[in-house]
């Protein structure tokens, strides 16, 4: 099962020299929370621009580059891969939910696979040289979304969003409680 995850200014910017082009706090803990206990599926540039292995969560690089393998080897936390077919026949059977969390590249070559879109909207606009892919939405509909609070820590407008893949098998009772919560409100 495949989900992404991801933050995104009002003009679809995503990244800016290999990072964030933003400081959000509240995000960095959603992505956390979402992530925790689940395998990431990124490539060789967003596994770059962490700070390290993050605790918790098998790390499943794509790269072409055969130097990322014999680095981390010894690793059991991460886990290189040189091609989709790959990392797809390894992902194939496994019943938890796998998180694409970056580049452009891996969130366009998976849109058709995708059954679940996490997203951060922030209403603000920043400088940036990555841009979300086109994702067919018309395929998703909204299932959750809450306003974040703006704070001295979080100074821009932002919503956390979660669609589902329309005609999905996925069994949204399995997902984070609080997107089950009678006091979730979808907002528009």
């Amino acid at each position: 099962m495949l989900a992404y995850i991801w933050a995104e200014d009002l003009n679809h910017q995503i990244g800016y020299r290999g990072q964030l082009p933003w400081h959000l706090p509240a995000d960095l803990a959603h992505f956390k929370r979402m992530t925790q206990g689940h395998p990431m599926i990124m490539g060789r540039k967003t596994f770059a621009s962490l700070p390290g292995v993050l605790p918790g969560r098998p790390h499943y690089v794509l790269t072409r580059s055969a130097n990322y393998a014999q680095s981390y080897a010894d690793d059991q936390r991460v886990k290189i891969f040189h091609t989709k077919q790959e990392l797809e026949t390894f992902i194939g059977n496994d019943q938890r939910l796998n998180f694409i969390i970056g580049g452009a590249s891996l969130f366009a070559s998976f849109a058709n696979q995708v059954d679940l879109l996490y997203v951060t909207k922030i209403a603000a606009t920043f400088a940036g040289d990555v841009k979300m892919p086109q994702l067919p939405w018309s395929e998703f509909d909204l299932v959750w979304a809450k306003r974040g609070k703006m704070d001295q820590h979080n100074l821009y407008p932002y919503q956390f969003k979660l669609y589902c893949r329309k005609n999905s098998k996925l069994q949204l009772s399995s997902l984070e409680p609080a997107y089950n919560s009678a006091k979730t409100v979808i907002l528009k």
